[in-house]
């Protein structure tokens, strides 16, 4: 058995079990992709993939459990990758960062601002999506770190440190009803189509959570991954958006008013979350002090020694 062939198998899963597109990742030819896999189904004695004629089309019912393994075997691949970067090149290297687009649009750029004057070699990548996608790319290794918000923490095979508190508020066009009210209730904004974040109301989010404890079924409009979308939306007069506090830029959102409704649902708390068996490098050591000032050297050493715990 040969890394060769575990990584012709891995992807080909990865790149939808198309062998011509694996075969470009891999930077080699179909037939000797093909070749590969063949090679290991002979050696291991069962049938990795699904077939149609010569097409791949899935994978047997063993192979979902060859595939789990061998993407353990990528993974530590290329955990040794990096430990060998960390000390032939330390200042040089791949980096990528999943997060939602609230963290990359308001909280990052000032960060990832500073990291890449220090780091002007490292390729830096950020991937968005929501919270469930940011845990997905951990979980497989597609990004070294993730930042978001409920479910990255909920995962066994991520490390999160918990970076800071962050609450809500409803933004309106100016002059709507709700602007001059003197204190909003979870019944007023029952009373308004509602556009806020997709992930919202999916699960037992605490969002959702507190609107089925009042026994309210909010009017939901429109959903997105996307604050500056609910925003444009709301300036349409399409409804109240519910969005993160941070998201709201006085300067920025001039035809719109916010108000504070911290009142009506419980802090979150924003995770910066990484794979347990992951070694960090250097740089992403760095990046994660600079995410979180609040921590010193010490207390940050002491908290990543416990992803081994």
């Amino acid at each position: 058995m040969k890394l060769q062939q575990l990584r012709c198998v891995y992807e080909v899963v990865q790149n939808n079990f198309n062998i011509s597109k694996a075969a470009q990742s891999l930077h080699t030819s179909q037939p000797g992709v093909s070749k590969q896999i063949q090679l290991l189904e002979d050696e291991i004695g069962i049938k990795v993939f699904q077939r149609n004629g010569k097409r791949l089309v899935g994978l047997t019912e063993p192979g979902h459990k060859v595939i789990f393994s061998i993407t353990e075997i990528m993974r530590e691949t290329k955990n040794i990758k990096r430990v060998s970067e960390e000390y032939e090149k330390t200042d040089s290297g791949h980096f990528t960062i999943a997060t939602t687009h609230t963290q990359a649009r308001y909280k990052l750029p000032k960060i990832v601002e500073a990291f890449v004057k220090q780091y002007p070699k490292i390729n830096l990548n950020i991937h968005q999506g929501n919270p469930t996608q940011v845990t997905e790319q951990i979980v497989s290794g597609e990004a070294d770190l993730g930042i978001a918000t409920e479910s990255i923490s909920l995962n066994d095979k991520i490390f999160c440190i918990p970076c800071y508190t962050w609450n809500r508020c409803v933004v309106m066009p100016k002059g709507h009803l709700l602007e001059s009210k003197d204190h909003l209730t979870l019944k007023d904004l029952s009373t308004y189509p509602l556009i806020t974040y997709d992930y919202a109301f999916t699960g037992s989010t605490i969002v959702s959570n507190v609107f089925r404890e009042a026994n309210l079924n909010p009017n939901i409009m429109l959903t997105a991954i996307d604050a500056d979308v609910i925003k444009t939306y709301v300036s349409l007069n399409l409804g109240v958006g519910l969005i993160a506090q941070m998201a709201f830029d006085k300067q920025k959102d001039k035809d719109l008013t916010s108000r504070d409704v911290s009142h009506l649902f419980p802090t979150s708390t924003t995770y910066l979350g990484i794979r347990k068996d992951t070694f960090i490098r250097q740089f992403t050591h760095d990046f994660i002090k600079m995410f979180t000032p609040q921590m010193s050297d010490e207390e940050l050493r002491i908290f990543l020694q416990k992803r081994h715990i």
